[in-house]
């Protein structure tokens, strides 16, 4: 079992690019989840339990530091990066749809997705007309910056464009594992616990944005929105919340406008004098 969340190291992670519909297996990539013994004796547990610790340490600092190459690639390269980080289910791939679909006309996107099997997402992007590479973890539960890497080797997204990143849908360890992105992007859907927030803080402390998506279904619920947008920001006073249904429409404008201000903010970052 994983140390962090529970989830199993077996399987092999593939890549697959939908242009050309080759898939290859990431079997040089070590899934970093640290797995212990469970012999009997406290100081066989204690042993192990400082073993693991240390071993993880080891794991997420090796990750910050391709995290932190594959940063100053995007910025090199003047890309914005956007972490999509959420449960599943809350509508990710349907927010990436309708944002590809409407802004594609005024900057290039490209998507690498993230899931632990098939290619049905990345299938649902491919039909939007944009170009997408899609990570299949097998039994791991998130991404990692080296995953990242070899999707951006395989992708080849262009400069001065945006870049976005659908996690494995898990609101623990996608927290721990920066992927070198500009900012992370929680989505959270009105179909779950407005308690979330306080449930996974670390999710939320470490994304600068938060999506409350499905609003067109609060009079069916009984999701107090209030007390969601307060539990978010006890966990994270900075959190920039927009509330949005990407089913009809509403809220979205504010989700685009932001991405189109932070693409002006690097365009004019990249054309100011030194």
């Amino acid at each position: 079992m994983c140390a962090t969340c529970g989830c199993s190291d077996t399987g092999t992670p593939r890549i697959t690019n939908l242009e050309t519909g080759q898939t290859n297996s990431l079997a040089s990539h070590h899934h970093t989840h640290v797995h212990g013994k469970h012999d009997a004796g406290h100081d066989q547990h204690s042993h192990d339990h400082e073993h693991t610790l240390i071993l993880e340490q080891a794991i997420l600092s090796k990750n910050d530091r391709l995290a932190e190459r594959n940063r100053e690639w995007f910025q090199e390269n003047n890309i914005l990066a956007l972490n999509l980080v959420s449960s599943p289910g809350s509508g990710k791939t349907t927010i990436l749809e309708h944002t590809i679909r409407v802004l594609r006309e005024s900057m290039a996107i490209s998507v690498i997705e993230g899931d632990q099997e098939t290619l049905h997402d990345a299938e649902r992007i491919q039909r939007t007309g944009c170009r997408v590479v899609q990570i299949n973890t097998g039994a791991g539960c998130h991404l990692e910056a080296d995953m990242l890497a070899r999707g951006l080797e395989e992708l080849k997204p262009p400069a001065h464009s945006l870049l976005l990143i659908e996690n494995v849908g898990n609101l623990v360890c996608p927290a721990l594992f920066d992927l070198g992105e500009r900012t992370k992007v929680a989505i959270l859907s009105t179909t779950e616990g407005e308690d979330k927030p306080l449930k996974y803080p670390h999710m939320f402390q470490s994304s600068s944005i938060m999506i409350l998506n499905k609003i067109d279904l609060l009079p069916y619920l009984t999701f107090n929105v209030e007390k969601c947008l307060e539990y978010a920001r006890m966990v994270n006073p900075h959190i920039q919340i927009f509330q949005v249904s990407a089913t009809t429409g509403e809220g979205m404008a504010q989700w685009y406008d932001w991405i189109g201000a932070q693409m002006k903010s690097m365009t004019d970052k990249v054309g100011s004098p030194c």
